[in-house]
C-alpha cells in the first residue's frame, strides 16, 4: 500500500504543481466523529462547564484528537468541540463497528456531550447501509429505536 500525504498534494495543485500520484484508489474506511460539549436531546445547545471524568477510546486504528483532561473547564464563548474521535478499518462495516466500540469506551462526565448522537447514528439502518445525503439528519430522530 502507497501512502499519499494529501495536503501535500492539495499544497502543490494550489501552487500549480502536478499532483505526485496517478489514480488514488482508496484501500480503507475511516470515520469521524466530533465530539461536542452539546446536549444532543435538547435541540444541541451548548454545554460549558467542568469536565469532571475523562477517559477517551484507544486501540489498533483508533485516534482521538483533543486537548481536554479531567478538571477542564469548557467555556461558553468558543467552540463547543471536545475532540475528534477517528476510526479507520479495511471495510466499511468493521468501521462502523470499531467507532461503536470507541464511543462506547469514551467517558466525558460533567457535561452534556454527543457521544450519545453518534452512538444512535452508529445504529441507525439508514447509516449502515450508505443510505444517506446532505439533508439526512433534517428527518434523523434521535430517540427512535434502531432495528
Amino acid at each position: 500500500m502507497i501512502a499519499h500525504d494529501l495536503i501535500k498534494e492539495q499544497i502543490k495543485i494550489a501552487s500549480g504543481e502536478m499532483i505526485s500520484g496517478k489514480n488514488y484508489f482508496p484501500t480503507a474506511h475511516a470515520i469521524e466523529c466530533r465530539i461536542n460539549a452539546e446536549d444532543p436531546f435538547n435541540g444541541f445547545r451548548p454545554s460549558p462547564g467542568k469536565i469532571t471524568s475523562f477517559h477517551s477510546s484507544k486501540g489498533h486504528g483508533v485516534r482521538v484528537d483533543t486537548h481536554v483532561y479531567a478538571g477542564y473547564n469548557i467555556p461558553p464563548y468558543y467552540d463547543s468541540m471536545v475532540a475528534k474521535l477517528i476510526c479507520r478499518a479495511p471495510t466499511r462495516e468493521e468501521c462502523i463497528t470499531k467507532m461503536e466500540r470507541a464511543l462506547d469506551e469514551f467517558i466525558i462526565e460533567g457535561v452534556k456531550t454527543t457521544v450519545p448522537f453518534h452512538q444512535r447514528m452508529m445504529k441507525d439502518k439508514n447509516f449502515r447501509e450508505g443510505n444517506f445525503h446532505t439533508g439526512y439528519l433534517n428527518d434523523f430522530d434521535l430517540n427512535e429505536e434502531t432495528e
